[in-house]
């Protein structure tokens, strides 16, 4: 069993390892209808066999060779209009794993994808749930390529086949925990419209242009931001249009 040891205050602290599953955020459901899960709580992978991403893709990778875990959060001080500024915080926080460990090129692709030089390293996928006005808790299930260095698809990387090394899992965990708990105690703390600032100057192709599909054709835009409800803002033929996470695909050249 690996042994992981985040210097964290409770992000990680109670930490389920499991050689193989289904979904890391299939287990961290079950373990929250079970009442089992501290704030805080992850569950960590060897194996995930059928991990979920956004558009219904699958997230398949090969065994202990990467980062498939999630954390249970209970971000009770966001209302549920604000809940994309846990998408922004627990971005930056994967992409302060990545820019410590990658040359350059790291970069956050909308909604919650990690891409470097064109290609895919890592993604997430965030399931809320809401009381009221409220979100009651959050399961972050995040996916990294790090060991990895065949992939099915053609536009996936990891971090061993960008630096040419290989990293130790348990540490690589450790860090991605530590980064995660310090941008979410400073969203807590009222940093979320810092942290948007900061998601912008990295997100990827912003306020340049390039092609989109958007109704089934392909078009020529520029994204000038993110709004509030975490949709898209894209000006095509002079006109600015917000698009939610289905409506609209990247067209990404070689």
């Amino acid at each position: 069993m690996q042994k992981f040891s985040p210097e964290t205050l409770f992000i990680g602290q109670q930490l389920v390892f499991l050689p193989e599953c289904a979904s890391t955020n299939t287990e961290a459901h079950e373990l929250l209808y079970k009442n089992g899960a501290t704030d805080g709580c992850a569950i960590v992978a060897g194996a995930q066999t059928g991990g979920r991403g956004q558009r219904g893709n699958t997230w398949d990778v090969e065994p202990d060779k990467n980062i498939t875990l999630s954390v249970i959060l209970k971000p009770t001080f966001l209302e549920a209009q604000q809940q994309f500024s846990l998408n922004v915080a627990v971005s930056l926080a994967v992409l302060d794993l990545l820019r410590a460990h990658l040359p350059s090129g790291a970069c956050l692709k909308w909604p919650n994808d990690l891409y470097c030089h064109n290609r895919k390293v890592g993604g997430i996928l965030i399931e809320n749930s809401i009381s009221g006005r409220f979100l009651q808790h959050s399961v972050v299930g995040i996916g990294l390529n790090v060991n990895q260095v065949t992939f099915a698809h053609p536009k996936a990387s990891s971090l061993a086949l960008l630096t040419g090394k290989q990293f130790p899992l348990p540490k690589v965990t450790d860090q991605l925990l530590e980064n995660l708990e310090r941008r979410y105690l400073a969203l807590r703390s009222g940093a979320a419209e810092a942290q948007k600032r900061e998601y912008l100057q990295y997100l990827f192709r912003y306020q340049e242009w390039h092609p989109f599909e958007v109704r089934g054709r392909v078009v020529l835009g520029q994204i000038t931001g993110v709004d509030a409800a975490g949709r898209l803002a894209v000006l095509i033929e002079q006109k600015l249009e917000f698009f939610q996470f289905q409506e609209i695909k990247f067209v990404i050249e070689d």
